[in-house]
């Protein structure tokens, strides 16, 4: 079978590097490459021939492909140019529009999208969400330290002892947990909220202090994730997260619900009270903000405080990001066809959960 890799558009991906498709050619699979699908995270086309993959145009990659790999866009152009019986593989947030999902069923093509995975212990090796999120978290303390007008560990000079900074996490899934390991590295003095009273013990074990708000509503169902809360809970969260940004130098936000706005947690007259010179990072900019005056993909200055928003921090590490983005496909690629491309599970959680559908569309599979 022949694999095609795509250039992604909208970020700084690709989604084979050159050291993980090379694994391929042991299972038996041709590459081929778009022209540049890895310039932008450091991989060269010179990279890819070197491993003996064939470096094409865009359109004679989607012609000869029989599995196509890409980031979260893909073209109605590009789905109209399909082999028939093409799997396709990316990251497209859980949808499709319904011209997307008739050109799918048109050439009787097939897409799995890998950020609808479920989490479970067999499906880790394939989770591109914390993969990509691991990166992010990091990215996000590193960013704001940069930005931050002050050292982050206790610092004792001849002229004084400087405090070490504050840092406040808002979120302690893989995001907010890489970033209290990254602010603790540092020399920071670190607190992390979440709704989930189940992280408390991560949060506790990388040295950070946990704080709560009693009566929050869990659901294990969830797959990890925040749900909604009470009106009385949000109240008591609003004031404890107020009263704690007040005193904080670096604020990292990692809170989203799937599918939702992100929740609000740091409203504008909280910013109006922080100290000017702190630094918010908003990782939710993407679906709303979990800072009432975030930008996605801009950063503003409100009465001295810098507020940052940007959902896709892995683009500032696209080599690594990339690397990570590979072995996670390659990992889905090898169980998708364990048993030959004629077999696939798709009565599996792992694949049912990642074939992209809609009510608008007859699934494929149904």
């Amino acid at each position: 079978m022949t694999i095609g890799l795509l250039k992604c558009t909208e970020e700084n991906l690709v989604a084979m590097v050159p050291q993980v498709a090379l694994k391929l050619y042991n299972e038996k699979f041709q590459i081929v490459c778009e022209t540049e699908a890895g310039e932008a995270s450091g991989y060269s086309n010179d990279l890819y021939h070197e491993i003996g993959a064939k470096i094409a145009s865009r359109k004679e990659v989607i012609l000869s492909s029989d599995i196509m790999l890409t980031g979260s866009e893909i073209g109605l152009k590009d789905l109209n140019l399909m082999k028939p019986d093409t799997l396709l593989i990316g990251k497209f947030n859980g949808c499709m529009g319904p011209d997307h999902l008739m050109a799918l069923q048109k050439h009787k093509a097939t897409a799995f999208s890998l950020d609808l995975l479920p989490r479970s212990s067999i499906a880790q090796s394939m989770d591109v969400l914390s993969s990509l999120a691991s990166l992010s978290g990091y990215k996000a303390l590193i960013t704001a330290a940069d930005e931050y007008e002050g050292y982050l560990p206790m610092m004792t000079t001849s002229a004084g002892t400087m405090p070490p900074a504050r840092v406040l996490i808002l979120g302690a899934g893989v995001a907010g947990l890489q970033a209290i390991a990254t602010a603790k590295r540092l020399g920071a003095v670190v607190e992390a909220f979440d709704v989930r009273s189940s992280v408390k013990e991560e949060v506790q074990s990388l040295g950070a202090e946990f704080i709560e708000v009693e009566g929050s509503i869990e659901d294990d169902s969830s797959g990890g994730y925040a749900i909604r809360q009470t009106a009385e809970y949000i109240k008591q969260q609003k004031a404890l997260i107020h009263s704690r940004a007040c005193k904080a130098d670096i604020i990292i936000t990692t809170a989203n619900i799937p599918n939702k706005k992100a929740p609000i947690l740091i409203e504008k007259d909280t910013v109006a009270q922080m100290k000017p010179g702190s630094v918010i990072v908003d990782m939710a900019s993407a679906s709303g903000g979990n800072c009432e005056l975030s930008r996605d993909g801009e950063m503003i200055v409100i009465n001295g405080v810098k507020i940052i928003g940007d959902s896709k921090l892995y683009n500032k590490m696209a080599h690594q990001a990339s690397l990570l983005y590979s072995n996670n496909i390659h990992n889905f690629l090898k169980y998708l066809l364990k048993d030959g491309r004629e077999n696939v599970p798709y009565g599996s959680d792992i694949v049912s959960s990642t074939l992209v559908k809609s009510k608008e569309a007859i699934s494929l599979h149904s």
